[in-house]
């Protein structure tokens, strides 16, 4: 796993082995970035990374100089080494999250730029995000929410819906308020 652009370019993250997620792709974060680079200012975005798992997207905000990332994962080996590689690049407005992505949804009290999911692919209800996500307060006006999630999905619907970005078996379903 490595990050991709910005302050950190190039830099190598190897999670221990005990990790089980599964991080995004280098081609499909690659693209994901390539996309955000042109709709957002990294340095003007407070982002929050959902289901972080081994931290790969909030590392790649952070390295592009976003003003504040909360990265939110419940696993507590996946969370000590998020929080550990963090203090090890000496980032700064990073702040780890050991909670239930649903649970901490209902109760934060932050407004974001950027909201970004990675649930698992095969967890039962994870579209409840969407609809924790849009249905709160916790977007700001024209942020943006980008749903990573397998092909087996279809936003195409959804009243706030705005694309879909597809790079092989990874989809990006983003929407906007």
């Amino acid at each position: 796993m490595r990050i991709i652009s910005g302050k950190y370019k190039g830099r190598t993250i190897v999670p221990p082995r005990n990790l089980r997620a599964r991080p995004t792709t280098d081609f499909a974060k690659e693209n994901l970035f390539n996309v955000l680079g042109n709709l957002i200012d990294f340095e003007e975005a407070d982002v929050l990374d959902l289901f972080s798992g081994t931290g790969s997207i909030s590392y790649e905000f952070a390295s592009r100089g976003a003003r504040s990332v909360t990265s939110v994962e419940i696993n507590p080996v996946h969370y000590n080494f998020i929080r550990r590689t963090a203090q090890e690049l000496g980032f700064e407005n990073f702040y780890p999250v050991k909670a239930n992505v649903l649970r901490y949804l209902k109760s934060c009290p932050k407004q974001f730029d950027v909201i970004f999911s990675d649930a698992p692919y095969d967890m039962e209800g994870s579209e409840e995000v969407v609809e924790e996500v849009l249905g709160g307060d916790l977007l700001r006006e024209g942020g943006i929410f980008i749903f990573e999630h397998s092909k087996k999905m279809d936003f195409s619907q959804h009243e706030w819906f705005w694309q879909l970005r597809s790079y092989g078996s990874v989809q990006f379903s983003f929407f906007k308020k």
